[in-house]
């Protein structure tokens, strides 16, 4: 259960997300100036950056703020490594945790704290007495982000890293290719950025990471316990591949760029000689050149391909991936689900480009998917039974429904930015909803986590990007983060108000919601 205090010495109202205790304490603490002690120097450097946004000076003489190891450290029973307690006395503060991640979660809530007592205007930087025990819910808390149909550069990625790390959110994935483009160096196929790098949605300037960049992203996230999971969506969304290797396609010949947003058009073709030795090239690649344990193969939306040509490139992408010392993850088509848009299936049969709607292999069988594959739930309109085999065969699922945490859906019908295909989704719409009662069946216990997603059809800038991120992926951090009985809408929207305070402080671009007193 959540304590919270209405006086003075403590802002409950502050903490996003809403963290499992808060005990209020006697007196009042000055962080103008600081010193910082943590086990190591880039914690002590990053403590420290994130005290001097919130208004504070680091320097040799100041209010202590130590980081201590503590294997005790947490709420009382919390199994999470990432648990912390936070204690903030007249005299100094103190963040206990038994990793670094704990410890970087409890300055972020520190600085929330600050904030609360500063507001806009610059007051007294200081911060009431109180003690944070706190845990997370999930393990994995993300944003998918879209930076094929249009390119993000490495200084945007690494703003959104310090935004998803602010609200204790430790998962970014990238979607790196699509139909529009490339965006990622594969040693093997240099001709996949040589020649698809440049697209981008409406004939927009294009870009990719080269592998020394990508190193780079990855490094900056760790430090800040994030971590890169890269998307190479096959067997469909490959029109960028096969514009790069005409050898992928049955006439031999390359497709031509593609800058609309349809989807579902483009495919492999798994009995073309080239293709096998294509994937293993690119996923092995993917998979040298990331730090992390996960490979996103996606396996989304591939409409025009026969089920049981399908259920083979499933089975040797994980194949492929698991061979080269990542564990798998892809959209939740894998399980052996029909695509959920049935309208648009129906269609391009109808035209001749694709099969008969009909349920996708393993629907009624066994599951395609290997135990450990990290499946990511989107399309709230199948049959829940192959996910529910899915998880019996030891499936792990991250929740990421359009109709609550595609954060690129219009808060409402006469929003300039973002689409309506999944619906419109307002800030109460991303907060009001539990990831364990989505699909009817599925254990709580294969739930590896919660991701937003955002798709960037229409986002061209990083003020377009965070404006449709804010307020909305805070309330995707509180539902992956916060057990449901410490949510609160009401405390919710409280937070948010004074939230905004930095952001505004700091320039990123939000959406003043009508569902806030801003």
């Amino acid at each position: 259960m959540t304590t919270v205090s209405s006086g003075a010495a403590v802002v409950a109202d502050a903490v996003i997300p809403a963290p499992v205790e808060i005990e209020p304490g006697e007196g009042v603490l000055d962080l103008a100036t600081v010193t910082v002690d943590a086990p190591d120097a880039i914690l002590a450097r990053l403590a420290g950056e994130l005290l001097v946004a919130a208004g504070a000076v680091v320097a040799d003489a100041g209010a202590p703020v130590v980081l201590l190891l503590d294997p005790a450290a947490g709420p009382e029973a919390a199994r999470s490594a990432e648990r912390y307690t936070l204690t903030v006395t007249p005299d100094g503060v103190t963040v206990a945790a038994p990793g670094r991640a704990g410890l970087l979660h409890g300055v972020r809530t520190l600085r929330q704290l600050v904030n609360a007592r500063r507001g806009e205007t610059g007051g007294p930087v200081e911060v009431g007495a109180v003690v944070v025990r706190d845990a997370p819910r999930y393990p994995w808390r993300g944003l998918s982000l879209d930076v094929v149909r249009h390119w993000f550069g490495p200084a945007d990625l690494r703003a959104v890293v310090d935004l998803v790390g602010s609200y204790k959110m430790n998962r970014l994935h990238l979607h790196l290719s699509d139909d529009q483009g490339w965006r990622l160096e594969i040693p093997s196929r240099p001709a996949l950025t040589e020649k698809s790098s440049q697209g981008a949605v409406s004939g927009a300037t294009g870009g990719f990471l080269t592998a020394d960049e990508y190193r780079e992203l990855q490094e900056y996230a760790a430090e800040r316990e994030v971590v890169i999971v890269p998307e190479i969506d096959v067997p469909g969304h490959v029109n960028a591949a096969t514009h790069a290797y005409g050898e992928l396609m049955p006439s031999g010949e390359p497709t031509d760029a593609y800058d609309g947003i349809e989807v579902g058009f483009s495919k492999l073709h798994l009995d073309l000689p080239a293709t096998e030795p294509f994937l293993r090239d690119v996923f092995t690649d993917v998979a040298r050149m990331t730090l992390g344990p996960w490979v996103h193969f996606g396996g989304d939306e591939v409409l025009v391909m026969q089920p049981e040509e399908f259920g083979r490139f499933v089975v040797l992408c994980q194949e492929i991936v698991t061979a080269a010392g990542k564990t798998p993850v892809a959209w939740q088509e894998a399980a052996g689900s029909a695509h959920g848009d049935q309208a648009a299936v129906a269609a391009l049969a109808a035209s001749g480009a694709a099969p008969a709607p009909g349920e996708a292999p393993g629907a009624d069988g066994p599951s395609l998917v290997e135990p450990g594959t990290v499946l990511q739930y989107w399309d709230t309109r199948p049959d829940p039974a192959p996910f529910v085999r899915a998880a019996q065969a030891g499936a792990r699922f991250v929740m990421s429904p359009a109709d609550r945490a595609y954060l690129d859906m219009k808060y409402t019908p006469e929003h300039p930015l973002g689409q309506q295909w999944a619906a419109f989704v307002e800030l109460h719409d991303s907060y009001d909803w539990d990831p364990a009662r989505l699909v009817e069946g599925l254990p709580e216990s294969a739930i590896e986590g919660v991701s937003a997603a955002i798709w960037t059809e229409t986002l061209a800038s990083r003020a377009d990007l965070f404006s449709m991120l804010l307020p909305r992926l805070a309330a995707v951090a509180e539902t992956a983060w916060s057990q449901p009985g410490a949510k609160d809408w009401e405390s919710f929207r409280a937070r948010v108000a004074v939230e905004a305070a930095t952001w505004r402080r700091d320039g990123d671009a939000y959406h003043p919601t009508p569902q806030i007193d801003w």
